[in-house]
């Protein structure tokens, strides 16, 4: 990606920038993700649909379920190994990937706070009231952080990333690495390695395979919060392409696929219907019991964690465990 400097807004303490992002390379529109992903068979949609403002809002209220484990066990992580790993990269900025609220991002702030290493703070993600958001909260919260929300699609690659001086710290938390199937997690890795120097790190969150029971609770709370988010993926098409998606007329279902290692989410037509989406002329028909694949969320162990590092350019530093093996994080560098 580069930055567009005459897309710069400035506020007013002068303390936060906004950037627009361009990608390197084309990715799908939304509208043809949707004819690929709804003609083909099973029939699936990107996830990254997902975060409109409802969609981000929706899953900052996910992860605050009890039964959504990642976020605690990675909190408590950053929390107890922050300062190790502030001590080890001592950047000059970081970089946080699809950082959403940028609250887990605080313990690595803190531990900056401590270590007197006032690093440039840089959220990415493609939701701009987000970022902002988060911006403004952090400048509230430390009187020496100073933003640059980047707001972009890291699907595209990048190019032309912020630097700094020292080595910086790019970080990729919430094991959304297993979001993407493994072809495409190696080549977003490769897009952050082109992109680093010799100092520069990464910082990895990869959630652990672990108890069918823990997981499926997981991505099925009992408040609804993650059914309600998967079925604001229809809201979104609708909104967008003037369909005619009856939420109804759709459940929520995820479980986890134990011969991929990953948690599948799909909405699962209740009723055979047709769906017209106006702005693309196009018609859908739906059987009772089909499915629309909507995220995966694979599940790592230290050995297929390994395996995904090797052919992008890294090597692992050092690798912080919860104690029950529920999370990773792992601290990388290239090579």
């Amino acid at each position: 990606m580069k930055v567009t400097r005459s897309d710069v807004i400035n506020q007013k303490d002068g303390r936060i920038q906004v950037y627009q992002l361009e990608g390197v390379r084309e990715v799908p529109s939304f509208s043809e993700d949707l004819r690929e992903g709804l003609t083909g068979y099973p029939k699936y949609l990107s996830p990254k649909y997902f975060y409109d403002e409802k969609g981000s809002w929706l899953f900052e209220e996910i992860c605050n379920t009890p039964e959504y484990y990642p976020t605690d066990v990675e909190r408590a992580l950053l929390e107890k190994e922050s300062d190790a790993i502030i001590d080890r990269v001592r950047p000059g900025s970081i970089l946080e990937l699809g950082s959403g609220s940028s609250k887990k991002t605080t313990f690595l702030l803190d531990a900056c706070e401590r270590k007197e290493c006032h690093s440039l703070y840089l959220p990415l993600d493609v939701c701009e009231e987000m970022v902002l958001g988060a911006g403004k909260w952090l400048l509230e919260k430390y009187d020496w952080v100073d933003v640059g929300a980047l707001v972009g699609d890291f699907c595209k690659g990048f190019k032309q990333l912020p630097s700094s001086e020292g080595s910086r710290l790019f970080v990729f938390l919430g094991g959304t690495i297993g979001n993407f199937e493994k072809d495409l997690a190696k080549r977003f890795l490769r897009d952050v390695r082109l992109n680093m120097n010799e100092n520069d790190w990464l910082l990895l969150g990869a959630d652990r395979v672990k108890d069918e029971g823990v997981l499926n609770a997981a991505y099925n709370d009992k408040r609804g919060y993650t059914a309600a988010f998967n079925l604001n993926m229809l809201e979104v098409i609708n909104r967008e392409f003037h369909a005619n998606f009856v939420l109804k007329r759709f459940e929520h279902h995820a479980w986890f696929n134990s011969k991929k290692s990953r948690i599948e989410m799909h909405l699962k037509c209740n009723e055979d219907h047709e769906v017209y989406i106006r702005d693309l002329g196009m018609k859908v028909q739906f059987k009772k019991g089909e499915t629309i694949l909507t995220e995966i969320s694979r599940k790592f162990t230290p050995e297929s964690l390994e395996n995904l590092l090797e052919g992008t350019g890294f090597q692992i530093d050092q690798h912080f465990e919860a104690e029950d093996g529920y999370f990773s994080l792992v601290l990388v560098r290239p090579f």
